[in-house]
């Protein structure tokens, strides 16, 4: 009897020495599981660090390039600027260079405008000096000027056109212009704004009433067209 009690406590220590090792077996195993997992989270942690580290340079390269960009972007707009007014100054230049080739009659012009009659009055037999009912070259001069002040681009008497030092002279029943004799009626015309011109000629105490004053037959018409050929020089 007392063998069979010392075999049953040597199982029953058997069992207690395999249970203990199983458990220090899982015990170390769990443990080097822990200590690896500890392992891939700090490799991971330096990995998101350092891509964080290079996302925040990234936007710090970006915040620079941008400026960089602005500034080129301000830079071109100003040259873009400068560009537009120097081909804003062409622009005027060449217009205003268009402009004195008309007013010299260097060029063939044609557009809107008006034609200004100016006949010699009824002779009154009982009035003394018949020159009071012609046309003078002043009445000439004063519908001249008054549609170049006006904006007339060009102007013509009886179809020949004036250019800057034309001269006008009073002969009789007939005028010069520029040493061509022109018998009345005497026919102006003149390029430009119909309404602007037509008024300028018509305010209340202007060239047309002085005009009718004067015993001027005074006529008026605008026109849709009118066409002036280039003065040929040495003509």
């Amino acid at each position: 009897m007392k063998k069979k009690k010392i075999k049953g406590k040597q199982v029953v220590l058997s069992l207690v020495t395999l249970v203990l090792g199983f458990i220090l077996a899982f015990s170390y195993s769990l443990a080097n599981k822990e200590k690896a997992g500890n392992k891939i989270s700090d490799r991971q942690w330096a990995m998101e660090d350092q891509l964080r580290n290079q996302i925040i340079q990234q936007q710090k390269d970006n915040r620079k390039l941008q400026n960089e960009l602005f500034e080129k972007q301000s830079k071109v707009l100003d040259v873009e600027k400068d560009l537009s007014k120097e081909e804003q100054v062409f622009f005027n230049l060449a217009e205003d260079a268009e402009k004195y080739r008309m007013y010299l009659g260097m060029v063939k012009v044609k557009g809107k405008g008006v034609e200004v009659t100016l006949e010699d009055g009824e002779y009154d037999p009982d009035e003394e000096n018949v020159n009071n009912y012609l046309v003078h070259e002043h009445h000439v001069f004063n519908v001249i000027n008054e549609l170049y002040i006006a904006g007339a681009s060009a102007v013509a008497v009886n179809g020949q056109r004036l250019q800057h030092n034309s001269y006008i002279l009073c002969n009789g029943p007939v005028i010069t212009v520029d040493g061509v004799q022109h018998p009345a009626p005497f026919t102006i015309s003149a390029i430009g704004d119909p309404a602007v011109l037509s008024s300028a000629l018509s305010i209340t105490g202007g060239v047309k009433d002085q005009l009718v004053n004067e015993n001027i037959i005074f006529k008026m018409e605008k026109k849709d067209e009118i066409v002036m050929d280039p003065i040929l020089r040495g003509s």
